[in-house]
C-alpha cells in the first residue's frame, strides 16, 4: 500500500465535502488474510486473499450519512453518497472533542504473516492435531485464522493516522465419546503479533489439554444443584467479565436504559477486591493503538476498588453522557463503529491457588466456558463451565460435567472474597449488531462466596 499516496488522495477527497458538512473521517483498510479448516487431520477449507475497504463519515446538522467502497477510484462517488445520505436524515448526533493526532503505527510483528507459507501454517495445525488424538477422542477441529494489513484514518478535524496492524490466532477442538456420551475440549492462542505468536507455544501441550479435558469429563459425575462457595478459573472469571460487566458498561446500552449499570457512576457494584480494566493498548489479542474515530487508546479502569469509575464509549455516546471518548469505538470499515469491548479483565490479587481453596470445606471450582446468555438489563447471567471440579476439605477432588453457573451480575461482584495473583488473557471474538471484533479477557483464579450452581440444560 502507497501511503504517501493514499494520504494525498484521501486529503483531497475530505476537502471536497469538509465544507458542506460540520464533521468528515475516511477510514481504508488494507489487508491480507488467511483462514485454513482441519477436520480429523484432513484440511478442509483453505481463504486466502486481499482485501480493500474505504468508507467516508459525514456529520451534517445532527444526522450521519455513511458509504462503503471496495474501489479507491471510487472514492468521490462514496463521499457523495454519503453527503446525500446525511441531507435527508434528521438527528440529534454530536461528539465529544478528541484530541488531533498525526501519527504512524508500526508493526510489532517478528515474524511477519506474510513471509510464512501455507505449508508452515498448515504443519502447525497438524502438530496441535496429532497430540490431541489420545484414546476415545474420536474428532478433531483446528482453525487457524491471521491478518496483515495498512489502515489509514483521516478526519476534517486534522487527524491523520497510519497503522500497521497484525493478528493471529490458533483454535483447537476436539471431542472424546464413550457409552457415557460424547464431550468437548477447547484451547486457543493468538495475539496481535506476527507467527511467532504461535511459534512460541507449546502445540503439543495445547493439543494434549484440550483432548485430556474431552476425555476426563466423559467419567465426570453430574453436579449437585444450590449455592455453593466457587472458584472461577482465569478464563471464566474472563468470560464473567466480559459478558455481565463488559457489555454493561458500554455506553450505547446505558443510554438504551439496557444496562444495569445505568446511573451507578461513582456507587459500589462490587466487593473492594474487584477492580475491572478495559486495555486496548496492551500487548493482547484486542490490541488497537487507536480506535475507529482516531481516539487514542490506554488502559480504562471501569470498577476500581468496587466502584464504578468509567464506561466504555465513543465520541457520539461519549457527548450525550458528557464525558470524554474512552477509545472503544471499533468497527471494520464496511459498518459504521460501534462501542465495543478491547482486552476487558479483572485484575490479580495477592493469593495463590493453594491459600483461595484451603478453607473451602464444600465447594465447586468451574474451568473454562461453553457460552451462555447475559440479560445486561436485568442484570442476570447463565453461563455454562467447560469442566469443574468438587472442593472437599481445602482440595480439589472429582470431576464434574454440564455445570451451570447463574446469578444476578451485582450479587456476584458483590460477593467476591478473593482474587488469585496468577493472570491469563484469553483469545476470542465478540459478536454485536452483526459485527465481529476481535477481543481479550481474563483475569485471576477467583473466588466467590455463595452463587447459584446446577447441571447444564
Amino acid at each position: 500500500m502507497k501511503t504517501e499516496l493514499d494520504l494525498d488522495l484521501l486529503g483531497k477527497i475530505l476537502e471536497s465535502v469538509e465544507k458542506h458538512v460540520d464533521y468528515a473521517d475516511i477510514r481504508v483498510n488494507e489487508s491480507q488474510n488467511t483462514v485454513i479448516v482441519m477436520k480429523d487431520g484432513k484440511i478442509q477449507e483453505i481463504r486466502s486473499g486481499s482485501d480493500l475497504g474505504a468508507c467516508i463519515r459525514v456529520l451534517k446538522q445532527g444526522a450521519w450519512g455513511f458509504s462503503y467502497t471496495t474501489r479507491l477510484d471510487r472514492l468521490d462517488h462514496v463521499a457523495e453518497s454519503a453527503l446525500k445520505l446525511a441531507s435527508v436524515l434528521s438527528s440529534d448526533v454530536e461528539l465529544a472533542p478528541a484530541e488531533i493526532r498525526t501519527d504512524k503505527v508500526t508493526s510489532n510483528a517478528r515474524i511477519k504473516l506474510s513471509d510464512v507459507s501455507l505449508e508452515d501454517k498448515k504443519l502447525v495445525m497438524s502438530e496441535v492435531e496429532q497430540a490431541a488424538n489420545l484414546d476415545k477422542v474420536v474428532s478433531t477441529t483446528v482453525n487457524y485464522v491471521d491478518a496483515e494489513g495498512t489502515s489509514i484514518f483521516l478526519n476534517s478535524e486534522g487527524s491523520s493516522i497510519t497503522m500497521e496492524e497484525n493478528r493471529v490466532a490458533l483454535f483447537l477442538n476436539a471431542v472424546a465419546a464413550s457409552e457415557n456420551g460424547i464431550q468437548f475440549g477447547h484451547k486457543s492462542t493468538g495475539g496481535a503479533k506476527g507467527f511467532e505468536v504461535i511459534e512460541s507455544e507449546d502445540l503439543e501441550l495445547m493439543g494434549r489439554t484440550a483432548a485430556s479435558k474431552a476425555v476426563r469429563l466423559l467419567d465426570a459425575s453430574l453436579p449437585p444443584s444450590g449455592r455453593y462457595p466457587i472458584i472461577m478459573d482465569p478464563e471464566l472469571t474472563g468470560v464473567f467479565i466480559h459478558e455481565a460487566v463488559g457489555h454493561a458498561s458500554e455506553a450505547d446500552l446505558i443510554l438504551q436504559n439496557d444496562s444495569i449499570l445505568k446511573g451507578k457512576m461513582g456507587a459500589s457494584i462490587g466487593s473492594p477486591l474487584v477492580t475491572i480494566v478495559d486495555d486496548a493498548s496492551m500487548d493482547a489479542f484486542g490490541y488497537y493503538a487507536y480506535d475507529a474515530e482516531g481516539v487514542k487508546t490506554s488502559e480504562n479502569v471501569l470498577v476500581q476498588d468496587g466502584t464504578l469509575v468509567s464506561l466504555l464509549s465513543s465520541r457520539e455516546t461519549a457527548a450525550k453522557l458528557n464525558i470524554q471518548s474512552s477509545g472503544n469505538a471499533r468497527s471494520g470499515v464496511g459498518d459504521q463503529p460501534i462501542v465495543r469491548m478491547s482486552n476487558t479483565y479483572l485484575k490479580p490479587g495477592q493469593m495463590n491457588f493453594e491459600e483461595l481453596i484451603e478453607d473451602m470445606d464444600n465447594g465447586i471450582y468451574l474451568k473454562g466456558s461453553r457460552g451462555g446468555q447475559v440479560d445486561t438489563g436485568k442484570g442476570v447471567f447463565q453461563f455454562n463451565a467447560a469442566e469443574s471440579f468438587l472442593i472437599e476439605d481445602g482440595e480439589v477432588k472429582d470431576p464434574l460435567r454440564d455445570v451451570s453457573l447463574s446469578g444476578n451480575i451485582l450479587e456476584i461482584l458483590q460477593k467476591v472474597d478473593a482474587v488469585g495473583s496468577d493472570f491469563h488473557l484469553g483469545v476470542g471474538f465478540c459478536g454485536k449488531a452483526g459485527q465481529t471484533a476481535p477481543v481479550g479477557d481474563g483475569g485471576p483464579h477467583t473466588r466467590v462466596s455463595e452463587a447459584t450452581v446446577g447441571g447444564a440444560s
